[in-house]
């Protein structure tokens, strides 16, 4: 006799269970299995739909599951957390907009967008990081109060000149 042993990653769009239901079930075996613990980050809405090939409200309500459940809490523009509000976040986990920031600088050190040269718009960037647009507008202003870029009213947003680059500053890297 064959034992097929169930693997939850991949969803059954035959069961009677709304896959909203079948990805929230994957989220908490992860929590109880360790794989997720307390304060770290829930893989975003755009992972959940580009993982399991489903649309973005059916993410937002598996979200919604695990949050009325008391398993994850929500903070706008960083992410979704495993645990109840005011669990402590993992220290390996930056924000999702810090993580943003920090690829951007270094493409900017790297000589992938140079000085003077315009960041990619808001939509680019949402599509690229998986991330919603207030987060990508939480980077951005990261990134201008930090002094890598500044941004043109209804004109896009451009890396500052070399000379003006806070790699000498404390805010190089503050969230490091």
């Amino acid at each position: 006799m064959d034992v097929f042993a169930y693997d939850r990653s991949v969803l059954d769009r035959e069961n009677p269970r709304s896959l909203f239901e079948q990805v929230a079930d994957v989220i908490r075996d992860q929590i109880v299995r360790g794989e997720l613990r307390a304060g770290d980050l829930v893989p975003s809405e755009a992972t959940l739909q580009r993982t399991y090939r489903i649309s973005r409200t059916t993410a937002r309500r598996a979200i919604r599951v695990l949050r009325s459940q008391g398993l994850v809490h929500t903070i706008t523009a960083e992410g979704t957390y495993v645990g109840p509000p005011g669990t402590p976040r993992s220290s390996r986990t930056l924000f999702k907009y810090q993580r943003v920031a920090a690829d951007i600088v270094t493409r900017i050190v790297g000589g992938d967008i140079p000085p003077r040269g315009a960041i990619p718009g808001e939509n680019s960037l949402m599509r690229q990081y998986g991330v919603a647009r207030e987060t990508v507008r939480h980077a951005l202003a990261y990134l201008r109060e930090s002094g890598w870029v500044v941004t043109v009213a209804y004109g896009g947003t451009y890396v500052v000149d070399r000379e003006e680059w806070p790699i000498n500053k404390r805010s190089y890297f503050p969230f490091r």
